[in-house]
């Protein structure tokens, strides 16, 4: 890793494991810790807000360079050194508690709130970079459920082999859809590789015969690529996903660089397409967060607690 970039990084609060993981704190973990507000995951799917360790384990590359991205970006580069599966998350808990030591002295935190933000037991595998490029990502699943700890996997579904090839799924896998056409495809999330494209369909078609909880985001911008729910539809349709989360972009981070203000859809305009799209998929909305600009789209009576449907997972 160039020391100018880890040093940029450590400057907006990443803290790094060995050359490619790294651990950032959420927005919403600091809003739980303190009792105020919590993620909208934690509604949606019953996870602990401050409890999520929000982490990638390869930092170091990306297929994409979507405009919406609030991350850094520009900056991959090989890794020849991975970090085990156990080291690695022993690492990143160890950072996650260096940067919530401040919070002890805060008089809104319990020393309950502390204590279990201290020790987290869910898993967001997305923050920087594709986490499927991780080599060790099965056996790094293993070894949270083996903690008793839930994992969601984030993927921009451009490497289909390497999902197939995953013997140990994570609890609950994203797969963004950003676009309803390749050529949208290409002018929103500016795809370094020839066939991404290709490759998120490939994945769209594996989708159905995983068997783990999947779920299909749409990262809608306006002016870019919040149209044609039609289109969304076919591609949600290919893909068959228990769940749809179409999100709002937020004009945060060095999305800032390329978007305005002006990109930021309405919570109606959200909700407007998800009410369409559920129309399309015979879905309903389940759930919804103005505040986070998100809609949970799925099938009536459908149990979204990912800790409860993952019991099975876990170490007794």
């Amino acid at each position: 890793m160039d020391p100018d970039y880890k040093a940029l990084l450590e400057k907006q609060q990443y803290r790094i494991c060995g050359e490619h993981a790294a651990v950032k704190l959420c927005h919403w973990a600091k809003e739980s810790i303190t009792g105020r507000r919590n993620c909208y995951k934690q509604d949606f799917y019953g996870i602990t807000s401050h409890r999520c360790l929000q982490m990638t384990p390869a930092i170091n590359e990306c297929s994409h360079m979507c405009s919406f991205c609030w991350r850094v970006q520009e900056h991959d580069y090989e890794v020849t050194d991975w970090m085990e599966p156990a080291e690695m998350l022993d690492c990143l808990i160890e950072r996650q508690r260096d940067l919530i030591t401040g919070y002890k002295g805060d008089p809104r935190v319990t020393p309950d709130l502390f204590e279990e933000a201290s020790n987290p037991n869910q898993v967001a595998v997305s923050l920087a970079g594709e986490p499927i490029t991780y080599p060790y990502l099965s056996d790094f699943f293993k070894e949270c459920h083996k903690r008793g700890m839930t994992t969601f996997l984030v993927t921009n579904g451009t490497y289909p082999e390497r999902l197939e090839a995953l013997d140990e799924l994570p609890c609950q896998l994203y797969v963004t859809v950003a676009a309803p056409d390749k050529e949208t495809y290409r002018k929103v999330c500016r795809p370094k590789i020839d066939n991404g494209w290709e490759q998120i369909m490939k994945t769209l078609d594996l989708m159905p015969s995983l068997d783990t909880r999947t779920v299909i985001r749409h990262t809608l911008v306006d002016g870019l690529n919040l149209y044609d729910v039609e289109g969304y539809a076919k591609l949600d349709k290919r893909g068959n996903p228990d769940l749809i989360e179409p999100k709002g972009y937020v004009f945060v981070g060095g999305s800032r660089q390329r978007l305005s203000m002006s990109n930021m859809p309405s919570f109606d305009k959200i909700r407007e397409f998800s009410s369409d799209l559920g129309e399309l998929m015979d879905m309903e909305i389940l759930k919804e967060k103005a505040d986070s600009r998100v809609i949970l789209l799925g099938t009536p009576g459908i149990d979204t607690d990912v800790r409860r449907i993952n019991a099975h997972r876990f170490k007794k």
